[in-house]
């Protein structure tokens, strides 16, 4: 399950976290490491952004709530297809949406006044 991960950080000074900053890189290494976190970015300014690759949502859950640990923030959490997936479904939806003759759904009525 693919995860789309984007912190913003609490308003604490930079400087007042930069140590536990330092231990967030040596915490994430073995996450990367093992593809639960298929890669990490630094926002320019101040968060982050990590695409977290892993079974279920409590696992998600825990990876999250350990970030925080390191660097309380705020965590916008985004469920992602990867392309494979998105094609897949969206071949079944078009065979199962398909007008076959129909030309009812083609073209919508009018509305309005008649002339």
């Amino acid at each position: 399950m693919l995860f789309l991960v984007i912190t913003t950080p609490r308003r604490d000074s930079p400087s007042s976290v930069t140590s536990r900053r330092q231990e967030y890189w040596k915490w994430i290494d073995p996450l990367l490491k093992s593809k639960e976190v298929r890669w990490v970015y630094a926002r320019v300014g101040r968060g982050g952004v990590a695409l977290f690759d892993v079974d279920s949502t409590l696992k998600l859950h825990e990876y999250i709530n350990e970030w925080s640990e390191y660097m309380p923030a705020h965590f916008d959490v985004y469920p992602l297809l990867d392309s494979d997936e998105a094609q897949a479904y969206l071949k079944v939806h078009a065979r199962k949406h398909s007008t076959t003759g129909s030309t009812a759904a083609a073209s919508p009525k009018k509305r309005g006044r008649r002339t």
